[in-house]
């Protein structure tokens, strides 16, 4: 998906730098790459000045939602982790919905590893209807 521009107000860039760095780490940690970033990796992945970064990151320990490790690495917290999976989920909504053919959002296959299993047999097979 493409970035929107950087916005002119400190005010409505803080909240944009919030919401890209906030999805970044989620995806990260989703991903299994770590736990934690350091500004010189938002500048490798999102294109912000390290130092900028750095006073973003800040920012968002002040605000709860990063946890600052003495040797300047970030890490989310509880609620970082749950505004990150807002922002990432609100993001890519569009790429993520059921296609045509696959279980809804309240399919219980989407709860558990074994009714995942199990929808998707049956999918292929053709006896599954959309739940």
């Amino acid at each position: 998906m493409e970035r929107l521009p950087e916005p002119k107000s400190e005010a409505l860039r803080a909240l944009y730098w919030r919401d890209e760095i906030l999805q970044l780490m989620f995806w990260i940690k989703g991903e299994g790459f770590g736990d934690e970033v350091d500004p010189a990796l938002l500048e490798r992945f999102l294109g912000v000045d390290a130092q900028a970064g750095l006073s973003y990151l800040d920012r968002l320990v002040d605000e709860g939602l990063l946890h600052r490790s003495p040797q300047v690495r970030y890490q989310l917290t509880e609620k970082g982790h749950e505004v990150g999976e807002r922002v990432f989920t609100a993001e890519f909504a569009e790429l993520t919905k059921p296609a045509h053919g696959e279980c809804s959002a309240s399919c219980w296959c989407r709860q558990s590893p074994d009714e995942a299993e199990a929808c998707a047999e049956r999918r292929l097979a053709g006896h599954h209807a959309e739940h």
